[in-house]
């Protein structure tokens, strides 16, 4: 295999062939998703923020779906799960040969901050040019973590694992996250000299560290916080890896001058866009692609997915925005108002019970309670055109294609399928029909029957 030719000094390894077992799910660990995006997503994101230009992630064979959604990042099959030795192994022939620093992490760490990574590189350019920089941490109870062991001089000496610790080592609080940044030229080497002598048979990349110190060169680590380093393996590491997401995107919000009636019940996609004077009521979940510009407001109970809303506009309560919706200035969707596929033109409102999809509402058009664009066939969708200032009057069907132009009146109970020139009222009731003394006929008839059947 050629080698790819790279002017990036920095590549990264992204470990994401194991299995999950602990998930109980068939969909591959890392695609489980939180803030509406995977696990390895989060990763390669961070990646990608702190300048790392390529990344490799490591997949199991038959891992298609994990694949896909890594594209465009080139991946390496580790066809045994022989350890995180045997991964890196893996994804080395994908590396340029002047790849001055190589960093290795978990397809599963979705929480890893750009910055951590950054300190990380930086360190490893430190003035001892340390063959390893190690990820280390202090969670609350370190259990079977393992430890770094650092010298005198701060240097990092040796990784021992939780159950090969003395009495001594176990009482250090500073852990190892398994993330490492390390020399490019060396990695090679290091990788060939791993050996599997241990109860499970794998080769472990921790073991390089002992290497680097049988080669003379030093090590190194710096610290993280452990929120970072939370690994999902389970569903509820999953659980609280959301919870932790949530609460750093809702501060990132807030920071930039939206307001959150209720932050704990707020919750955003990854990338949700709000402006500034934003307000988010109680309840309000994001799905992803969603763009807020400056004073928004949307009010409780509401869902938002793949939605541009414009300056001014109110969404909600009870209102749902699904992909395609594009609000305009001033808009105003009410409660119980579905929006599909649609474009609301400025000052438009459709204030409760409707459902438009597929559509194209003029500025300042009115759509009345209980209207729907009747947009699928049941082979094929088509659109509706409202012109501006139209109003549709409540209870309304329109059914696509059908174009109502500019200031046309659409009467209560009507069902449009025609199209309405400009300034036209269409109207499509029945004729209404009145029967005189027909309700004092109807109660007693009803009553009489009723004192029937009791006795």
């Amino acid at each position: 295999m050629t080698k790819p030719q790279s002017t990036s000094s920095v590549s990264a390894i992204v470990l994401a062939a194991g299995l999950g077992t602990r998930m109980k799910s068939r969909i591959p660990k890392v695609l489980h998703k939180i803030a509406g995006q995977p696990l390895v997503g989060h990763v390669l994101s961070a990646l990608k923020n702190a300048g790392v230009e390529r990344s490799i992630v490591v997949i199991s064979e038959d891992a298609k779906e994990v694949e896909q959604a890594v594209a465009p990042h080139p991946v390496a099959i580790q066809t045994s799960p022989l350890g995180t030795g045997d991964a890196v192994k893996a994804a080395l022939p994908l590396l340029a040969e002047d790849t001055q620093d190589i960093l290795v992490l978990f397809g599963a760490d979705p929480l890893i901050r750009p910055e951590t990574i950054s300190q990380m590189i930086e360190r490893r350019r430190g003035p001892d040019n340390p063959a390893v920089v190690v990820l280390g941490f202090r969670p609350s109870e370190p259990g079977n973590y393992g430890r770094l062991i650092t010298g005198e001089d701060g240097a990092l000496e040796a990784i021992v694992e939780a159950k090969d610790a003395t009495a001594e080592q176990a009482r250090i609080d500073l852990c190892n996250s398994g993330i490492m940044a390390i020399d490019g030229k060396r990695l090679g080497g290091f990788i060939d000299r791993l050996g599997n002598d241990n109860a499970k048979g794998e080769y472990y990349l921790t073991d390089i560290v002992a290497l680097a110190h049988q080669d003379g060169a030093s090590c190194a680590w710096v610290e993280g916080d452990p929120d970072e380093l939370l690994g999902v393996d389970t569903r509820a590491d999953l659980a609280d890896a959301e919870r932790l997401m949530q609460n750093s995107l809702r501060l990132n919000a807030m920071a930039n001058g939206t307001t959150l009636i209720d932050p704990d019940s707020t919750f955003f996609c990854v990338d949700t866009q709000t402006g500034q004077d934003v307000v988010i009521g109680p309840n309000v979940v994001f799905g992803p692609g969603v763009t807020l510009a400056d004073n928004v407001e949307v009010r409780a109970f509401s869902h938002l997915e793949g939605a541009t809303v414009s300056e001014g506009a109110i969404i909600g309560p009870y209102a749902r925005l699904r992909p395609g919706a594009k609000i305009g200035q001033d808009v105003r969707i009410g409660n119980f108002v579905e929006v599909k596929n649609a474009v609301l033109g400025d000052g438009a409102k459709a204030n409760h019970l409707s459902y438009i999809g597929d559509a194209d509402v003029g500025a300042k058009a009115n759509i009345g309670a209980g209207t729907i664009t009747c947009n699928y066939d049941g082979f094929l969708k088509s659109r509706t055109e409202i012109g501006d200032g139209a109003f549709i009057g409540s209870n309304t069907a329109l059914v696509a294609p059908v174009k109502i132009g500019d200031g046309a009146i659409v009467g209560a109970g009507s069902a449009i399928s025609k199209n309405v020139a400009a300034d036209e009222l269409a109207v499509t009731r029945a004729p209404q029909k009145a029967v005189k003394g027909w309700a004092e006929r109807f109660r007693k008839d009803r009553q009489a029957k009723k004192n029937a059947l009791k006795k």
